[in-house]
């Protein structure tokens, strides 16, 4: 077998390079997105911060509130956090969808949920590495 050095000098070095170790062919559990949203109560002024795990449904009063997609603009870039969030009003059966689209932390008026009783707006997004070995969250 030629050295890789022979080998470059005769145009085979990918040949003989030998093959990749590491974890990168091993699969690595995705962090988890977490979106932050502001809820009011309009009836009684309570204002809640809910945590909001990618997919799971949180219940706020009579809504159910599933965040589908969360993300924020790199810091080099203008501040934005963006979020595809999914409202159901529970009160009725069946339940009435009264939200479905993406909501702007900067702009909350301008896809704003409309509800006689309550406001929820984005506040942020979080990643939140899976727990290490031993951990609980």
């Amino acid at each position: 077998m030629q050295s890789l050095a022979e080998d470059a000098k005769s145009g085979n070095a990918a040949a003989t390079l030998p093959p990749e170790t590491g974890s990168a062919s091993e699969p690595q559990e995705a962090p988890a997105t977490v979106t932050i949203v502001r809820a009011l109560d309009k009836i009684t002024g309570r204002t809640t911060e809910l945590e909001l795990p990618q997919d799971r449904p949180v219940r706020f009063g009579t809504l159910r509130i599933v965040a589908r997609h969360c993300e924020s603009r790199p810091p080099e870039e203008e501040p934005e956090t963006f979020a595809f969030l999914e409202i159901d009003d529970m009160k009725d059966d069946p339940p009435k969808r009264v939200f479905s689209g993406w909501m702007m932390a900067s702009s909350p008026a301008l896809h704003a949920l409309e509800h006689p009783i309550y406001d929820v707006w984005v506040i942020a997004c979080r990643t939140s590495a899976p727990p290490a070995e031993g951990e609980s969250r």
